[in-house]
């Protein structure tokens, strides 16, 4: 079996990542594809990432600072939104101004519940991520005890 091939019949779409509009129009068309029974589709957002993959990795080592501000400057998306949004009426500078407060309110809020909201037991690290939790012993050890040396 050629697994590389098995793939080759599932259809995708190439959509702008950078352009909310399109990203919406094309879900919802790759939507209506899979409720309509036709079978799966790939959708391959092309974006830009304006930082590194880490912190060990700052992203400016491959590419300049120059480029980044150009391209956040020309496909930055909630930008070209706000840009449609204001040129065609959608929405008015004011209620823009409002939108930004309430959500840096939001924001703000989040971010103090976040940082006084006491650290959880190391016990419940793992709560939440398997449907069906794993038993916490594997092969005699579990992972939130310490190791003992044999030595």
């Amino acid at each position: 079996t050629d697994y590389y091939k098995r793939g080759d019949f599932i259809p995708g779409l190439r959509v702008d990542g950078m352009d909310v509009l399109s990203v919406r129009e094309a879900t919802r068309f790759a939507a209506d594809h899979c409720r309509a029974g036709k079978g799966p589709i790939v959708m391959e957002l092309q974006t830009y990432r304006y930082h590194g993959h880490s912190m060990s990795d700052p992203g400016v080592s491959y590419r300049t600072r120059e480029e980044i501000q150009e391209v956040r400057s020309k496909s930055d998306p909630i930008s070209l939104l706000r840009e449609r949004m204001l040129s065609n009426n959608m929405a008015s500078a004011e209620e823009f101004k409002e939108m930004d407060v309430e959500i840096r309110k939001e924001v703000d809020d989040a971010a103090q519940f976040a940082t006084s909201d006491p650290e959880p037991p190391l016990e419940d690290l793992c709560n939440h991520v398997f449907s069906n939790n794993p038993p916490l012993d594997v092969r005699g050890t579990h992972p939130w005890s310490k190791l003992k040396s044999v030595s």
